[in-house]
């Protein structure tokens, strides 16, 4: 399975490893075990009202796994049977990228990214379902693009309800890590809307993407994936947290570093064989966050699995995998 982003072109390049910040972790858990289909990158999960759940991710139309235990995953198919025509304007292949999948005003809302490698001619989609399995998705069109004339890249897209209020993280490479407001009835971004920027990096290529916030207690925590993702065993991607009092920022990691500076706690980095967890989102199961991402299986050629940890909080506040 192939990642086509920008992280892939400059997979290559000599990107410089952002050093731990206080609270680095200096060893990590393996992801839970699970049996059957493994393969996903970039994966989003939800535990559906109907009991089981899905995931969706980068690859075919939109890539579907059902589980009904979290343990044992199924090939589900596609999301969608067929490319909407609109995705070509944007991609030659018709490939999404790194869905993302939430539950609001009794529908299931799934977002996904449309561009092609090496450009920020890209748009976000969003599709609803009332189940949210795959083959029930109806495709609602754009709801935020950007252009070569943009200083950010429209993919990668998340959403949180924060304040009464819809918004959107998305972004990777071009400046990193923005946000924008959506309109809740339409899910598209408000026409005019300022685009807050959350994270990037000091130098360029500015390898931070892939972001995911979460609320919690008084915070709300921004999740990236740093370095490069979809090199199999020589990616150097790994997942670093900051968090802001308000919902656009400014985020910091635990020392106070700005993660608009570069700053970020690391959460989870290769080991073993699980090398560059990324591509990261949460979902709450059993009173629990869970994280679920990608690996590339150092025992497997780099094959994209699968990985999902409980998240637990320490009592200053800081998200931790176990």
């Amino acid at each position: 399975m192939k990642h086509y982003r920008l992280a892939t072109l400059l997979a290559a390049a000599a990107i410089a490893i952002l050093p731990a910040t206080a609270g680095a972790a200096v060893t990590y858990p393996d992801p839970q075990p699970i049996t059957g289909q493994q393969i996903i990158h970039d994966p989003t999960v939800i535990a559906l009202k109907s009991g089981g759940y899905v995931a969706y991710s980068t690859g075919g139309v939109i890539g579907a796994r059902t589980s009904k235990n979290r343990v044992q995953w199924d090939d589900a198919g596609n999301a969608f049977a067929a490319p909407p025509s609109w995705w070509y304007d944007y991609s030659s292949t018709g490939d999404p990228w790194a869905p993302d999948l939430s539950y609001r005003d009794g529908r299931y809302w799934l977002y996904y990214a449309v561009s092609s490698w090496g450009t920020n001619h890209s748009a976000i989609g969003v599709a609803t379902s009332p189940t949210g399995l795959p083959g029930t998705w109806t495709d609602q069109g754009k709801a935020f693009t950007s252009e070569t004339t943009d200083a950010w890249n429209a993919i990668d897209p998340a959403l949180i309800t924060a304040d009464g209020k819809l918004w959107m993280a998305f972004g990777s490479y071009w400046t990193g890590i923005r946000m924008v407001e959506l309109n809740p009835a339409t899910g598209k971004a408000i026409p005019g809307a300022t685009v807050a920027q959350l994270a990037t990096r000091p130098d360029a290529p500015y390898a931070v993407e892939g972001a995911y916030v979460l609320k919690h207690g008084p915070y709300y925590y921004l999740f990236a994936s740093y370095d490069a993702c979809c090199a199999g065993v020589n990616s150097t991607y790994k997942i670093r947290v900051g968090r802001s009092t308000s919902i656009t920022g400014p985020y910091a990691d635990s020392t106070g570093k700005s993660m608009l500076a570069g700053g970020g706690d690391l959460l989870l980095a290769s080991h073993g064989r699980y090398i560059g967890p990324g591509g990261e989102s949460i979902f709450r199961d059993k009173g629990k966050d869970v994280l679920a991402y990608h690996y590339y299986d150092g025992e497997d050629s780099g094959t994209p699995k699968l990985g999902l940890n409980t998240l637990s909080w320490t009592n200053t506040g800081w998200p931790k995998v176990f």
